[in-house]
């Protein structure tokens, strides 16, 4: 299996690096970038070779690329790559607009080659048990959900990432994917509308996108749930941030927190002991692993899949009413294409597009 790398920008690049070659029968081929400089600094510390161009790469027949391009120029990356005929897995978010979204999505089906997101989060121990948890009854009827994922502004990562034309937008593009894609999975139930708040208190002398962000979705089922996607971390804080989700049921109350490897369910009675689980580095090594399967046995990514193994429809065009304003901005609608992308390999859009978000500010 022979996996190359199209644009370095993200800084994840380092992780895929390292676990594409714990891999056994994977080979790194190699990295392309626009940017020549990066690319040559990149290939010469972790010795692998820098290809002049992303045509060099691809005629190099890989089997799979990643591409780690800022947010707005996956699709260029990910058409080039289905038109020579290599599956792709793309960095979160997969698209910021849905025009691009459903062109890579066509792209790769016309092709006849898989297309993967990265949302490692369905790899995550403490989150597979509360998926089973969840299908059992364990919890009884779920009535609500609290999500958190902040984390440090990443400027400090890369300064496309507060660059609204290359990141598509600030702590909304980069912190609602997982979380949004985690409770669509474990409540097998489609969002039919979102309201959002973002501001700019925090960073505001030194960005102009959004760095503090709460959205609110509301589940064709009845469930509601929050989303905290701030940027709200300082920039000494010992890690990147972190992923939390609280799961309020009729019968348990879970806490989950995969990067520290701990879910806790209690019930009004008594709390349950805290399940710890294995390395969290497992995470970041089976989704890669997952795609250099998927690519090997040609068959759609899990993550491309509701946990039954069946893709879901969408809905189409029933009803749509939206307002925006500054402070805040709601929508309601039939066709879920307007608030959340679906995510499929072949057909669909994976991730979210916040599309009725108010401008910054």
């Amino acid at each position: 299996m022979r996996i190359g790398l199209l644009n370095l920008a993200h800084h994840h690049v380092i992780s895929y690096i390292a676990n594409l070659r714990a891999l056994p029968g994977v080979e790194l081929i190699g990295a392309a970038d626009a940017d020549q400089a990066r690319c040559q600094h990149v290939a010469q510390t972790y010795g692998m070779t820098a290809f002049p161009s992303y045509d060099a790469l691809l005629a190099a027949r890989p089997d799979g690329v990643i591409v780690c391009a800022e947010n707005t120029r996956h699709r260029a990356l990910v058409e080039m790559a289905a038109a020579a005929g290599v599956a792709v897995l793309c960095e979160k978010p997969l698209a910021t607009t849905l025009e691009d979204g459903r062109a890579m999505i066509d792209a790769c089906r016309r092709a006849g080659v898989s297309l993967m997101t990265a949302f490692p989060m369905r790899f995550s121990a403490p989150l597979l048990e509360l998926k089973a948890l969840l299908d059992r009854g364990g919890l009884g009827q779920v009535v609500a959900c609290n999500g958190t994922n902040q984390g440090q502004m990443p400027q400090q990562h890369a300064a496309w990432f507060v660059d609204p034309a290359l990141s598509g937008g600030g702590a909304l593009m980069d912190h609602i994917v997982h979380l949004a894609d985690v409770l669509r999975w474990l409540l097998q139930s489609e969002v039919v509308e979102v309201y959002a708040q973002t501001n700019r208190i925090m960073h505001a002398a030194s960005v102009t996108v959004e760095t503090g962000g709460l959205v609110m979705l509301t589940f064709a089922n009845g469930v509601f749930a929050s989303i905290d996607c701030s940027w709200s971390k300082p920039l000494n804080y010992p890690t990147w941030g972190g992923l939390a989700l609280e799961m309020i049921g009729t019968r348990v109350w879970s806490a989950l927190m995969p990067f520290d490897k701990i879910l806790i369910s209690t019930t009004s009675a008594a709390a349950t002991t805290p399940g710890v689980f294995g390395a969290q580095t497992r995470i970041k090594r089976w989704w890669p692993n997952s795609f250099t399967h998927c690519v090997h046995s040609a068959r759609p990514p899990s993550a491309a899949k509701m946990a039954t193994g069946r893709c879901k429809s969408p809905s189409r065009h029933t009803h749509q009413r939206s307002t925006d304003s500054r402070s805040g901005c709601r929508s309601q609608t039939g066709d879920h294409d307007a608030t959340f992308a679906h995510f499929t390999t072949h057909n669909r859009l994976c991730g979210i597009l916040p599309l009725f978000l108010p401008a910054p500010g």
